[in-house]
């Protein structure tokens, strides 16, 4: 197999903390231009452009990033941290865990690493498991859908992949303390910013 990369040269990679939305590649893409950096694909928790960053621009960079909330991340354990929770929150956000492998694999294959140091590394940096940290995101995913009040359970449960609503009912109480009904019919139960999950 050739291992050569030919693009090693014009590709560079950044990445980014706390991007867990489209709009937050919107801004994050924005702020790159603004100071004059191309990027070539902005995604969640990471960009690629075809340039050098000095340390001038860089810094200036990693300022405008952190007054809106992001983080430049240079440490590698902290880049795969981002990759494995921007891989899925947009699993869950973007593509209703629609998995065709079960979720190790799936992280596996997107990270080209073992599925035990993946795990290994996220639960010493969050203190918290890959798959805890996979349901969190499904219940925060869970409470928007039923704020939105579109769909029903049922659809709700089928669409994030839940063997069956009672599954998901069982599942959100136990981490909520409330039914998924209980929850809808409860002003004050506050949703939480993605990043924070």
């Amino acid at each position: 197999m050739d291992n050569v990369n030919h693009n090693s040269k014009e590709i560079n990679k950044l990445y980014i903390k706390n991007m867990v939305c489209d709009r937050c590649i919107m801004v994050v893409r924005d702020t790159l231009k603004q100071i004059g950096i191309e990027p070539i694909n902005v995604k969640l928790g990471e960009v690629d452009i075809n340039q050098e960053i000095d340390a001038p621009i860089k810094s200036e960079l990693k300022q405008r990033l952190e007054s809106l909330g992001f983080e430049l991340i240079d440490d590698k354990r902290m880049v795969i941290n981002e990759r494995i929770k921007s891989l899925l929150i947009e699993l869950v956000h973007h593509n209703n865990c629609k998995l065709k492998t079960n979720l190790s694999d799936y992280l596996t294959d997107k990270l080209s690493l073992d599925y035990s140091y993946l795990s290994k590394l996220f639960s010493e940096i969050n203190n918290t498991t890959i798959e805890k940290y996979f349901i969190a995101q499904k219940i925060e995913r869970v409470k928007e859908l039923l704020i939105y009040d579109q769909m029903s359970l049922n659809e709700i449960a089928y669409s994030l992949n839940y063997s069956s609503p009672a599954h998901l009912s069982s599942q959100f109480k136990s981490i909520i303390g409330q039914t998924p009904t209980e929850f809808k019919n409860d002003n004050n139960s506050p949703r939480m910013s993605l990043d924070k999950v």
